[in-house]
């Protein structure tokens, strides 16, 4: 991006003035304050600049080198932009806002000369930091966020009740939601401001595969592996694949990591998932109840139904879904581009809510508190135990095994951009989309790796150096790199 007034302000020759027209971040704040009935003059705002940098600096009470000037007018991010804007309102207020004493000082002195001067007086980094977080302020704070009640959505949920939302100046309603559909429409309706989704959703919604095309971001994963496949306690004695043929399956959704799991599980065991068994959409609150009355043999689902499932005694722990793709994503965060570009603050605060709920659920010593905070009626409506369960992977599994698996269940919010080409291979492997696909494309649109890297950076948390990785499913090697030849490598599939 490039703005008449954010010239390089350490560079004689740029010209940092003002006009009508200007679209520089202080001139777009100066006419939201005015539209928000706060008078704000250019000089004014300046001065706010100025002010919360002098501020800033009292405060830390230390000094840092102010980086080297960077030359060219070229602004790739907002966040260059705003460096940059903050930059000009110091070195402006430097000179008293006479921008040919500005030029004519750099001119005898040159621009690294007046940067190692600033640098002696003030920590930049910091001055920018906290000018930011000054004029970041959420433009909307009351939202209203649809949950799934699932122990995917943990971060999602427990934000609300442990203080997360509210932290960084939020007041969120989280709703729960009976499925994936009343999600998807609430959210493309706008009753829903972000909602808890299914890692395939934000793609298939973009791509139009199953509703109305439009596009939707997805900058946080939620959870990864904490799925399974349940069979009915009848069963017990069908433990090989092999075995299924005719069985009657649920999953919680067609774009889920749930079906397209359980297609490749039972592929891989010479089972066609449309020929030779039925795959069925039943909500996860559903799931127990159908596998009790018989309308279904199985299913893969999220917990905490695999775990109820055991505890009411109709069903067992086939195999749990990272023994098939250990660190798999299953569900994530996502809002509309809309929501994203035109309240830009208040996805901000959202998403730094949910990053650091997921970071903080991630750690094992916090599972039992986040337990007894999502079981209530409101939240999950399920027995603090069979939760338990869950997070922290001490677990019966319905055979007389009490099992350990830590890993169970993990939260990581990073949406490698790898996970979305697997996830639209599969999409094409079964039918669900047709035709050629830009895999890279799609998949750096919808899934924001460089917004979840930012925030965990922000918050102290170490951010993967790529956003692409090779992954082992039951043996079978993925190269996002090569999505065509991996769907054409396949002896099941449809097309």
């Amino acid at each position: 991006m490039s703005y008449k007034s954010l010239g390089n302000p350490y560079d004689e020759n740029s010209d940092l003035t003002h006009g009508p027209g200007c679209n520089c971040p202080i001139c777009v704040f100066q006419r939201e304050q005015a539209e928000a009935r706060y008078e704000c003059s250019e000089t004014e705002l300046t001065e706010r600049l100025e002010r919360a940098v002098f501020e800033g600096t009292i405060a830390s009470g230390t000094q840092a080198s102010m980086p080297a000037p960077s030359r060219g007018d070229e602004l790739e991010t907002a966040d260059d932009v705003m460096d940059r804007a903050i930059e000009s309102a110091i070195v402006r207020g430097v000179f008293g806002h006479d921008d040919m004493s500005r030029r004519g000082f750099l001119t005898a002195v040159g621009g690294s000369t007046l940067a190692a001067i600033l640098g002696t007086m003030l920590p930049m980094d910091k001055v920018k930091a906290a000018v930011k977080e000054s004029m970041g302020k959420p433009e909307k704070s009351k939202l209203k966020v649809g949950f799934v009640p699932i122990t995917c959505a943990t971060p999602i949920i427990m934000a609300k009740p442990m203080g997360f939302y509210e932290k960084y100046g939020l007041d969120v309603d989280v709703i729960k939601t009976a499925g994936w559909a009343v999600a998807r429409d609430k959210s493309l309706n706008k009753e829903y401001d972000a909602s808890h989704m299914l890692t395939p959703m934000p793609l298939a919604i973009s791509m139009g595969a199953g509703s109305t095309a439009e596009p939707f971001l997805m900058p946080a994963v939620e959870n990864i592996n904490g799925q399974a496949i349940v069979l009915h306690v009848k069963h017990k004695d069908k433990r090989d694949p092999k075995q299924w043929k005719g069985f009657k399956f649920g999953v919680p959704f067609d774009y889920s990591m749930h079906n397209f799991l359980l297609r490749y599980y039972v592929a891989e065991h010479g089972i066609d998932p449309d020929q030779d068994i039925q795959i069925r959409v039943v909500p996860p609150p559903e799931m127990v109840a159908n596998l009790r009355a018989g309308n279904l043999d199985g299913y893969l689902s999220p917990d905490p139904f695999n775990q109820r499932a055991v505890w009411e005694k109709v069903g067992f722990i086939h195999i749990l879904t990272k023994d098939i793709w250990a660190g798999h994503p299953c569900c994530a965060f996502a809002c509309s581009k809309e929501f994203a570009t035109t309240l830009p603050n208040t996805y901000s605060a959202l998403l730094k809510s949910i990053v650091d709920a997921t970071a903080f659920s991630s750690k094992h010593e916090n599972r039992k508190d986040i337990a007894r905070a999502i079981a209530p009626k409101n939240f999950l409506n399920q027995p603090v135990p069979v939760i338990e369960q869950v997070l922290t992977g001490r677990y019966a599994d319905g055979l007389g095994n009490v099992m350990n698996e830590p890993d169970r269940i993990d939260f990581d919010p990073f949406p490698w951009h790898s996970m979305a080409v697997w996830i639209l291979t599969q999409m094409k492997r079964w039918g669900y989309v047709e035709g050629d696909i830009d895999y890279k494309k799609i998949a750096e649109e919808v899934y924001l790796a460089a917004d979840a890297g930012k925030m965990m950076k922000e918050l102290g948390y170490p951010v993967p150096d790529k956003t692409y990785e090779s992954y082992t499913i039951m043996g079978k090697e993925f190269d996002p790199a090569a999505p065509e030849a991996y769907v054409d490598s396949f002896a099941i599939k449809r097309g």
